[in-house]
């Protein structure tokens, strides 16, 4: 126990000296001109880094990942078919598509799909 105190006493002081060595080198170097300006991209590096975008890509970016997981899910049923009760096996493939189906219409209803709001 006493051992491992040693060591994480000395793990943390070896730490803290570094971290306050760079923030004193850090402070001494001036910026580079060159590294602030643009280079052929055409942004500012100094200015925010978040830009306003539209919501509906991002709804959109939202469904297709959503849609895109139910697909992957739904893949795997035609390697299963063979091993599993037929009954069966339509139930839980049409209890996956009335899912799908009822989440694209409950999206259409609220407008989540429709560009122009």
């Amino acid at each position: 126990m006493k051992l491992l105190m040693i060591n994480f006493t000395i793990i943390s002081l070896i730490s803290i000296i570094l971290i306050m060595l760079n923030i004193i080198i850090s402070k001494k170097i001036k910026k580079n001109q060159e590294k602030n300006s643009t280079f052929e991209c055409g942004f500012n590096p100094n200015s925010k880094s978040r830009l306003p975008f539209s919501i509906h890509f991002f709804i959109i970016t939202m469904l297709f990942l959503i849609f895109d997981i139910e697909i992957t899910i739904l893949l795997p049923f035609l390697l299963t078919m063979n091993n599993c009760n037929m009954f069966n096996y339509m139930l839980m493939f049409y209890f996956f598509l009335i899912i799908l189906i009822a989440s694209i219409i409950h999206e259409w209803n609220q407008n989540i799909l429709n560009w122009k709001i």
